[in-house]
């Protein structure tokens, strides 16, 4: 049984930020089930590869979630949603500020069907401000949190990021705390609320090492100026064959052991200096010496006992089979509803009285509606109705 066994999840969001967060959620045992437009798919549904019904991508994000095809403009729709919400008292969608509001579905109107409800908004710029109901995405969200100015090399671009930091750190993690927080809030006091997640201000918050310093004394984080942004040696280096190593050797201890690495253990003042000239030196010192050899030259090298903050950058691929990644069961192998399984990556915390569930990979739109209606009494004539309506479309067995 799940660590949130019980807990009951109505998630209108489509792409990544509440997708994200209800993976997460039912991987920890709560119950979700999937609001989808029948006319207007998730654009992740169809990206390659597809496994079967949809996405890898989709497969992975949406397992273990129920899909209920719902034309959400439609009053049958919204008749069904109510119905719901009397069980399934937690809502997280990712609509524009009062597009929730306007179909008949906001925190208000379900407040008023059960005033427990924790409803749960994830938006680039928050219900409020001058930018609430502006369109972007998460480079956009970084662009205006401060966060891109100073993560680039001088006199260059920023560079667009390999993992979605404001959508997932920003929105997701933010949302599934929120909604934790607010379900002991609803145990201990009997009240339900609205969570208002915003991407950029959660991204504006994670100027934790450079924002304060700005705040205090008015010192504006640049590029390449930093502790941790290239303004020291803590930085990637090339090797000979264009394969890179990340060097994070801050503390003392740590310095001492890469100093002895590059073959001169009197090295430890220059890396230990607070002078920018000094740390230019001894920068250019590690980078001479990693790109006098190759990627598993420094891998033999390093060996598996170095404990100097050293590691080699790997592709998706080689962390994949990294024995760290494989010893913490970080693959697993998630049930496909048409048959078959799909390797996926696992939930990552790791409990010691619970273990995560994956019931099945993410499905087609409506795959579960006959089910979810039938089990709030509704026979198939009058399923097939409303579908006739098109209030769900073509209904999946």
């Amino acid at each position: 049984m799940g660590i949130l066994n019980g807990l009951k999840i109505l998630d209108f969001s489509t792409l990544l930020p509440g997708p994200f967060a209800t993976m997460m959620l039912a991987d920890m045992g709560a119950d979700v089930i999937k609001i989808e437009a029948p006319n207007r798919e998730d654009f992740l549904k169809h990206i390659e590869p597809k496994d079967g019904e949809v996405s890898a991508t989709f497969a992975h994000l949406n397992r273990s979630k129920r899909s209920l095809a719902l034309d959400i403009k439609l009053a049958e729709s919204k008749d069904i949603i109510y119905r719901l919400i009397e069980e399934y008292d937690i809502v997280i969608e990712q609509f524009r500020p009062g597009v929730m509001d306007k179909l008949g579905i906001g925190y208000e109107k379900l407040k008023e069907i059960n005033p427990k409800i924790i409803f749960c908004s994830i938006t680039g710029y928050g219900q409020t401000g001058p930018l609430r109901n502006r369109a972007g995405h998460d480079i956009n969200y970084l662009s205006i949190a401060g966060v891109a100015s100073y993560s680039a090399r001088k006199n260059q671009a920023p560079v667009p990021g390999g993992i979605q930091v404001a959508d997932l750190a920003g929105g997701s993690m933010p949302a599934v705390i929120g909604i934790l927080a607010a379900v002991y809030h609803r145990h201990s006091t009997g009240e339900g609320q609205h969570i208002d997640v915003s991407l950029t201000d959660v991204a504006f918050s994670l100027n934790a090492m450079y924002g304060p310093n700005f705040l205090v004394g008015g010192e504006n984080p640049k590029e390449e100026e930093m502790l941790l942004n290239g303004g020291t040696f803590y930085d990637y280096y090339e090797t000979k064959d264009g394969r890179y190593f990340s060097v994070g050797s801050l503390e003392p201890k740590f310095q001492q052991k890469l100093c002895e690495l590059l073959g001169d253990r009197n090295l430890i003042k220059l890396s230990n200096s607070n002078s920018k000239e000094d740390q230019q030196a001894f920068k250019e010192i590690v980078t001479k010496e990693f790109k006098a050899r190759n990627f598993d030259e420094w891998i033999s090298i390093l060996g598996d006992d170095f404990d100097g903050c050293v590691e080699p950058v790997l592709s998706f691929g080689e962390a994949v089979q990294h024995p760290q990644i494989l010893a913490r069961n970080m693959v697993t192998t998630v049930p496909k509803s048409e048959g078959g399984e799909q390797q996926q990556i696992a939930f990552p915390i790791k409990f010691s009285a619970s273990r995560p569930e994956y019931r099945f990979a993410g499905v087609s739109t409506g795959k579960h509606t006959q089910e979810i209606l039938k089990s709030l009494g509704m026979d198939l004539p009058e399923i097939q109705s409303l579908a006739e309506k098109g209030v769900f479309g073509e209904i999946k067995a």
